[in-house]
């Protein structure tokens, strides 16, 4: 990560308010324009925010230019769609985000475009799944949600030498931590939703690249309708200035969860026999905490099945034992005991205790039933005040004006 890409996030792609010199970027939410003196249009991705946010994501993204959708997948389609026909053929990684493999799984079929998913990290496979019209390498890294690792320098060169379009998903990395155009990659998709966003109140996408091809897909995007308000494009804009710091504080809090994992002998990790690698193994004066992270990442299995279910049963259990010694404790044991004597003393219904009405109109005819029930409750509460006497006072279960004690 360059040392000005905190710069770029906070000051690139800003709209300068020269009228009333404000700090921040003005929005312009108009949908009509003269179009007499403009073609500026929101559909067309040239308004003025469409237009500097574009140009913010692509310095962050080192890219000549970038395009604005509503959604992330809005961004994936309209890029597929955009280089894609009737007859085409794409390799997938076969470890991508669930709505992408929906889309090429429901609609590509539709189409007549074939495509093929693979570890595409076999650079042998790779090869020998590349057809003669193969026109689309995708992936993603880390990918989404398993957090797998692709070699980029090597997705990109083998898609160069083929005459390839490679795309990646680069949301869960962020322009922070890498900039697949530097590895040679054509085309840089983010669902902004997420890093870029990062506030979740924000559904966008965003796709760089070259000039060239941002234009083809501003062609065909303008077809779908998949834009971005200029309000979300505004709101985008602001979330972007705090992405370095919040990218970064993330990282770092990562990085120490895997440094304490790393270092603690608690049972329940050699339980699933995760492997750690002793602290000699590590670099000696590494300071790059991306690198960091992804090989420390790296060393943890996916959980089986049984594993699975073995963790779930455990929170399950220590959720029970949480609300178990919850409702043992002497505070809600004592609030119970001060429901027991507003009961006693007709201050409260057994009814309003059970469903909370309070109308009397709708105090129903088994209200002896549910006092029953709940008195047989109360008894067992007594029984374990009885047991613990040292947290409860004679004063504490006593009111002198009410003569009364359990």
């Amino acid at each position: 990560m360059s040392k000005k890409t905190g710069t770029k996030c906070v000051h690139s792609g800003n709209i300068v308010d020269d009228k009333f010199h404000g700090s921040i970027s003005p929005i312009y939410p108009a949908t009509t324009y003269d179009y007499r003196k403009t073609d500026t249009y929101p559909r067309y991705f040239n308004t003025p925010n469409q237009l500097a946010l574009s140009r913010k994501i692509s310095d962050l993204e080192s890219a000549e230019d970038s395009i604005l959708f509503g959604s992330g997948l809005g961004a994936v389609s309209s890029t597929m769609f955009s280089f894609l026909k009737s007859g085409d053929h794409v390799i997938l990684h076969d470890s991508i985000y669930g709505g992408t493999i929906n889309l090429v799984n429901t609609e590509f079929k539709k189409f007549n475009i074939d495509f093929s998913y693979i570890d595409i990290n076999d650079v042998d496979l790779l090869k020998s799944t590349i057809k003669k019209n193969t026109r689309i390498i995708y992936f993603e890294t880390p990918t989404n949600p398993l957090l797998q690792i692709v070699d980029i320098s090597l997705i990109s060169s083998v898609a160069k030498e083929n005459n390839i379009i490679s795309i990646i998903d680069n949301t869960f990395a962020s322009p922070i931590n890498q900039n697949p155009i530097n590895f040679g990659i054509d085309l840089v998709i983010h669902s902004a939703t997420k890093y870029l966003g990062g506030h979740s109140d924000i559904l966008a996408g965003s796709v760089s690249g070259a000039k060239e091809h941002i234009e083809k897909i501003k062609k065909s995007g303008i077809n779908y309708g998949a834009n971005l308000s200029d309000y979300t494009v505004w709101l985008l804009e602001r979330s972007i200035k705090t992405l370095s710091v919040r990218v970064n504080a993330q990282n770092q809090n990562a990085l120490d969860l895997a440094k304490f994992l790393e270092e603690s002998p608690l049972e329940s990790i050699k339980k699933f026999n995760i492997e750690l690698e002793s602290e000699e193994s590590e670099p000696k004066g590494s300071d790059d905490l991306i690198e960091l992270y992804f090989r420390k990442m790296s060393r943890f299995p996916l959980l089986k099945r049984d594993e699975e279910l073995e963790v779930s049963k455990h929170i399950e259990m220590k959720t029970h034992q949480l609300i178990e010694e919850f409702v043992n404790s002497p505070l809600v044991l004592g609030y119970i005991m001060d429901l027991k004597e507003g009961l006693e003393y007709g201050e409260l219904h057994a009814h309003r205790l059970v469903t909370g009405v309070d109308e009397q109109s709708q105090l129903v005819a088994d209200e002896k039933t549910a006092e029953s029930n709940l008195r047989r409750a109360l008894k067992q509460v007594k029984k374990k005040i009885n047991q613990s006497p040292q947290f409860f006072s004679t004063e504490r279960i006593q009111h002198p004006e009410r003569n009364g004690t359990w």
